[in-house]
């Protein structure tokens, strides 16, 4: 509940986050237009103003000699001196002038006369009047203006620039804020709670169980499972058997009279230490592996809210097996799952395997499958269909510890190895009441 609320808090901070960016984004966009409009508006302005005056020093140089050397003087200097007219055209009865502040980025010649060029950066007003110079008749003057300041439009890309750059990065850091906010939480695992303290759902020889643990469960008391099986072709109807209570540790030696306490015997040693990540024996998974890679499984599925599969495979010893039987039966095994690394020894005629990804109707058809196809391949080993088993179980949405899945699969292929028809038992849990189970002694 709590990561759930803070999981909420984080969408709320992250929702009003955006929106800031959003109206950060609008603000700076409507800024860097008003800021370009205003500038045009007023360069529209001052190139009216300096073609006027432009228009009056022609005039006044035209009455001491028109297109003479100093007339033609005082018009690029005027030009030159302008912030805003890029180019100039005067016509009078010997025909019609060009003028340019920068030669060839004004003027068009077209059958030699001149034209003002069509740029996207000129202005579109109109600066056109006639000049009244004494003795001369249809004399006029028209400019063309540039519509941008670009010093000035430089500033206002910079300043928008800045703005969006700054949202961008505000949002980059509550992305990532919430990413590590909302990191998988840890698959919950009671220190205390081990398999014969939870509630043990009952097994089924074909696809569907319920959960029915007795009224008066308790943790430490023998659980009793009613089995209710929906049976498909041969399989049997109801089983009733109770699941054995935990190993419990042997109580310390009491001392007779002043006699010391004899001391327990030591624990053997193991055959074989785990050396590298695949096992000789089969060349599949160390067992002692099996624990921590379930784990790491489970807790990478419950992230990602996906389902998982334990299954547990073992068969009889009939006498007719090799020594290599094993070996080939495991790589039967590698062969059909194509999950090497997630395959495990499981004593020394079983095999464990972790299937991710896959609830529990699709891993008991894919044990059925498996099954069948041993069957049929050593036939003259397997001659009935009892003598390879397989028990299984899944998370089935549940929040469960590797030992819990463990030991739900391994009594389920108890069950399987004692059941004359069954040879596949499966155990499914109700996650609801599963749930309301570990909420219940969970103090």
């Amino acid at each position: 509940m709590q990561q759930k609320n803070s999981s909420n808090k984080t969408s709320v901070v992250s929702a009003i986050i955006a929106s800031v960016c959003i109206v950060v984004y609008l603000a700076a966009l409507v800024f860097a237009a008003l800021r370009i409009y205003a500038g045009i508006e007023q360069r529209r302005m001052v190139a009216e103003q300096e073609f006027f005056d432009l228009a009056d020093l022609a005039s006044s140089a035209g009455v001491l000699g028109f297109m003479d050397e100093s007339f033609i003087q005082t018009i690029n200097d005027s030009l030159a001196a302008s912030s805003t007219l890029e180019g100039v055209i005067i016509s009078g009865p010997g025909g019609e002038y060009a003028f340019e502040r920068e030669r060839g980025t004004a003027v068009n010649w077209v059958n030699d006369s001149p034209r003002f060029k069509k740029r996207l950066d000129f202005s579109r007003q109109p600066l056109y009047l006639p000049l009244r110079i004494q003795g001369l008749r249809n004399v006029n003057i028209q400019a063309v203006a540039g519509a941008f300041d670009y010093g000035s439009l430089t500033d206002i890309l910079k300043r928008t620039l800045i703005m969006i750059l700054a949202a961008l990065a505000l949002a980059f850091f509550t992305l990532l804020l919430e990413s590590l906010v909302r990191r998988p939480a840890a698959v919950y695992r009671r220190r205390d709670s081990r398999p014969g303290d939870s509630p043990v759902p009952s097994f089924t020889a074909g696809e569907s169980v319920d959960l029915k643990p007795s009224a008066d469960l308790k943790p430490s008391a023998n659980l009793k499972l009613s089995a209710e099986r929906e049976l498909k072709g041969s399989v049997k109807a109801e089983q009733v058997s109770s699941v054995p209570p935990l190993p419990q540790e042997p109580a310390a030696p009491q001392r007779a009279g002043g006699a010391a306490a004899k001391k327990a015997p030591l624990p053997e040693e193991p055959a074989e230490t785990p050396k590298g990540l695949y096992s000789p024996h089969g060349n599949i998974g160390w067992e002692a592996y099996t624990t921590d890679r379930l784990e790491s499984e489970l807790h990478r599925c419950a992230s990602n809210e996906q389902d998982l599969v334990f299954i547990t495979i073992e068969f009889k010893n009939s006498g007719r097996q090799d020594k290599n039987f094993f070996n080939r039966l495991a790589e039967d095994a590698v062969n059909f799952f194509t999950l090497r690394d997630l395959i495990f020894e499981k004593g020394e005629r079983g095999i464990a395997v972790i299937f991710p990804n896959i609830d529990l109707d699709a891993g008991f058809a894919k044990s059925e499958e498996f099954h069948n196809r041993l069957l049929k391949k050593y036939s003259d080993t397997f001659t009935s269909k009892t003598d390879l088993c397989i028990g299984l179980s899944s998370r089935s949405g549940r929040l469960i510890d590797a030992e819990r899945l463990m030991f739900e699969a391994s009594e389920a292929l108890e069950r399987a190895l004692t059941d004359p028809v069954s040879p596949i038992v499966a155990f499914k849990s109700d996650p609801e009441k599963y749930r309301a189970f570990i909420a219940a002694h969970k103090n």
